[in-house]
């Protein structure tokens, strides 16, 4: 894994400043993307400069050094990623009478690239990538990103100048760079709590999409093209009609082959165990690809409604893996506090962040890469809103408006503390985690009735930015939700789609990349190979869901390795007892960070309401935990990036 950047300057003027010494800075940003090796191509002549850093993975040798030219010297590459069909790719190549110096699979994508051209190289890849290709003769930039958008790569264009990098810290060693705040951009992130694509925070910084390809021709407007994405595929594909036996070996050969191409590596591995459903079938896979025991990771915590480190280990024990895990305290999440806004250098509110990346940390300290069940969820229909919206949905149908409203009353007259305390006392199969929060979400959704607006308040921090920031205009997603209502009859389809064209790319997969590339670990997604991601949209609804069971045909699978008794439970999330925290050892940091004097460091917040939500919090009154996370991460960003 690595990290990439770039700066093509105008031709037909000398730039202010000296290129070559800016891409260096822009370099040295990423290091800790690649913290073995560090390389760089210049031409003056065509005002092409790139930079990489290096965490060496395949082929250790100066033969994977970056940037790379092919072997005619028409084009140079800098790529971050892993192919992991590059053994094929390179016989194919070879036998078309291609030779190579290395082992790298950056040496076979660009002469893919070279060979094939870049839109028919990138659709026969099975890997993460973010890469440049630089046509020398054409003048021509190539950006090409992952079909999800494992890989982050953001760029930045002026009308002239072009530049790229893996994070946008990057952007800010180029001299005349203005990083105004993008208010669309922020009012969204105020909703969801991150950035959706394809803005990025900044004016004329840009995401590149997940499955997209841009082309830049020198004094030319930059295109962007969609090589994948999922809407597509599923109004180009039809439901093959199996036997749920069928399904299951299917999904089983296909896992295991994601599996094992995950496990190839010159460096040691392990696994990112939780104890769920989607990081124990990974887990098992490896192990059963594996002669010796894997060496697996989990954190746990001493609150019991959050601990999932005791079902960890009851799957590590079955499996016979080499397993190792670490108890948090509060003391481990106030000391990464003052970090995250240099890790996450774009706005970002996913309190799982924190035990992200402290589980990435006690895997880079023994291994260099690891596997994590990231996409389970998205695929296989996993998240509690695809059991409920529907519900939600047909509730709002059948129950009049005053049934309704007195519903909303009764749930609210107790806060989300109270409510918990009452389930508490009731028998095991009625309690859940956080069950004041989920009333209270479900109190917000029952008076909607489009099915539209009850899936954006289900994925929202702040249902309404605007009573918290001032001037609040959001990103449209309407005509994104109107084509998928259009193509998609199944509102849980919708769902899915929904999540892997924004959730997934823009907050589980950021999540998991900064966490893991801060400690130079590179995290590998198996599950989010492409090959099961489109048999995962060719099922019909009811192998995803049945019998009140998400995820039903992941289930059916991992009960082949792992017995039902072990793996069965309450679904609990990457989840840290923020609110209580924010109430104890993080209660000086959150008030001073959302005091009236920080706040008018830029005056985007309406303050009064700030502290409304602040004291009930603090008081106990409400539990407005990831409300104020939001808030309190845009504040730390803020601080870090534009003091």
């Amino acid at each position: 894994m690595c990290g990439i950047c770039g700066l093509i300057q105008p031709k037909q003027k000398s730039s202010a400043y000296n290129s070559e010494h800016v891409v260096i800075k822009m370099r040295e940003k990423l290091t800790h993307r690649g913290p073995d090796q560090s390389g760089e191509w210049f031409n003056k002549e065509e005002e092409a400069y790139f930079g990489h850093r290096r965490l060496s993975v395949i082929d250790l040798s100066e033969n994977g050094r970056q940037p790379m030219v092919s072997k005619c010297g028409n084009y140079v590459i800098t790529y971050n990623g892993e192919v992991y069909n590059y053994g094929e790719l390179k016989k194919e190549l070879l036998s078309a009478g291609y030779s190579f110096s290395g082992q790298s699979d950056t040496e076979v994508v660009l002469a893919a690239c070279t060979i094939w051209g870049v839109r028919k190289a990138v659709d026969r890849m099975i890997g993460m990538f973010a890469f440049s290709i630089w046509d020398r003769r054409l003048n021509k930039l190539s950006l090409v990103r992952d079909r999800l958008g494992i890989k982050p790569l953001y760029w930045y264009y002026t009308g002239k100048q072009m530049a790229f990098a893996s994070e946008l810290k990057s952007f800010s060693a180029i001299p005349d760079w203005n990083p105004e705040i993008n208010h669309h951009a922020f009012s969204s992130y105020i909703r969801y709590g991150y950035v959706p694509s394809p803005v990025s925070i900044y004016e004329n910084v840009s995401k590149l999409p997940p499955g997209s390809i841009l082309t830049w021709v020198r004094d030319q407007s930059p295109q962007i093209e969609k090589y994948w994405d999922p809407l597509t595929f599923i109004s180009n594909s039809s439901s093959d009609i199996i036997s749920d036996e069928e399904a299951a070996n299917e999904l089983e050969v296909l896992l295991n082959d994601a599996v094992k191409k995950r496990m190839i590596s010159d460096v040691p591995l392990g696994s990112m165990l939780s104890g769920g459903i989607d990081s124990s079938i990974v887990t098992a896979f490896m192990q059963k690809n594996n002669t010796q025991p894997i060496k697996s990771y989990s954190i746990g915590f001493h609150e019991t409604d959050y601990n999932e480190a005791q079902y960890a280990s009851k799957v590590a024990e079955h499996l016979k893996t080499d397993h190792t895990e670490l108890y948090l305290e509060p003391k481990h999440a106030i000391d990464l506090i003052p970090n995250l806004p240099e890790i996450y250098d774009e706005p970002f509110a996913d309190s799982s962040q924190i035990p992200t990346y402290l589980i990435s940390k006690l895997l880079g300290q023994h291994v260099t890469v690891g596997l994590s069940g990231d996409g389970g969820d998205e695929l296989f229909a996993g998240y509690n809103r695809y059991q409920w919206a529907g519900k939600f949905a047909l509730t709002s149908k059948i129950l009049p408006n005053p049934i309704r409203t007195t519903l909303v009353k009764m749930i609210n007259s107790l806060s989300p503390l109270q409510w918990d305390s009452v389930f508490k006392l009731l028998p095991q199969k009625f309690k859940y985690n956080n069950i004041g929060d989920k009333l209270h979400k479900v109190a917000s959704i029952l008076p909607l009735n489009n099915e539209q607006t009850i899936y954006r308040e289900l994925v929202s921090q702040w249902s309404s930015p605007g009573e918290i920031v001032r001037d609040a205009q959001e990103i449209k997603t309407v005509a994104i939700e109107n084509n998928l209502k259009n193509t998609v009859s199944n509102y849980t389809t919708r769902m899915q789609l929904m999540d892997m064209i924004s959730y997934l790319p823009d907050d589980i997969l950021v999540k998991l990349d900064r966490a893991s590339m801060a400690v130079g670990l590179e995290a590998r997604v198996p599950l989010l190979d492409h090959r099961i991601v489109e048999f995962a949209l060719k099922l019909p609804i009811d192998m995803k869901q049945r019998n009140g069971k998400s995820k039903w045909l992941l289930r059916q699978l991992l009960h082949r390795y792992v017995p039902s008794e072990i793996v069965e439970r309450p679904k609990m999330g990457f989840s840290i007892p923020i609110g209580d925290w924010l109430r104890g050892p993080l209660r000086e940091w959150s008030q001073d960070l959302l005091s009236s004097e920080q706040l008018k460091k830029h005056d985007f917040f309406k303050s009064d309401i700030v502290q409304t939500y602040l004291n009930e919090h603090m008081k106990g009154h409400r539990n407005h935990q990831y409300k104020l996370w939001v808030l309190l991460m845009f504040q730390s960003w803020y601080l870090k990036w534009h003091s």
